[in-house]
């Protein structure tokens, strides 16, 4: 059976999915990694946000989401599971922007200064960053995560390229 070529166009597109796949898989494998290296930093970190009380889900939490976010960020890039380690980075991703943005809110009142010049360590792995900004990249982790639902991203991938069937 030979499959007709498929025009230029939706093949760019294609090909633009897999680039946003890897360069969202590489991210998750940088963020996950960064934490996981340096568990006591991301415990404190994590606790900073007052969410969690009990100290035994609060080290359960530091200690998992890290190698959860590694392991998230190696299927896309081998392209295992893509629409199922998007829906997860999606599902974590939102919470983690709402957390983020009401102690942003609350440092602006405490702090009486502009929203955009609030500065603080996150625990998403980059630092310091000022908080438009990390919004900004929560928005476009996000979009991303979104458009790997529908479908695209799949060349190159291990079930679909690599595992066919004989």
């Amino acid at each position: 059976m030979i499959s007709e070529p498929r025009p230029w166009p939706t093949k760019a597109f294609d090909l633009a999915a897999v680039l946003v796949r890897w360069l969202l898989g590489f991210i998750f494998l940088y963020m996950g990694l960064s934490k996981a290296l340096q568990p006591v930093e991301f415990l404190k970190l994590v606790r900073e946000y007052n969410v969690v009380q009990n100290p035994l889900l609060l080290n359960s939490i530091a200690a998992s989401l890290p190698w959860f976010e590694v392991f998230c960020g190696l299927l896309l890039v081998a392209g295992v599971a893509v629409r199922g380690s998007a829906s997860m980075l999606l599902l974590m991703l939102v919470p983690f922007t709402i957390v983020v943005l009401q102690r942003a809110l609350a440092l602006q009142t405490e702090l009486r200064i502009p929203f955009c010049a609030v500065k603080f360590d996150c625990g998403c792995g980059a630092g310091e960053v000022l908080i438009c900004r990390k919004l900004i990249e929560n928005g476009m982790l996000m979009l991303m995560s979104a458009w790997l639902l529908t479908g695209r991203g799949q060349q190159f991938c291990v079930r679909y390229n690599l595992l066919k069937p004989l």
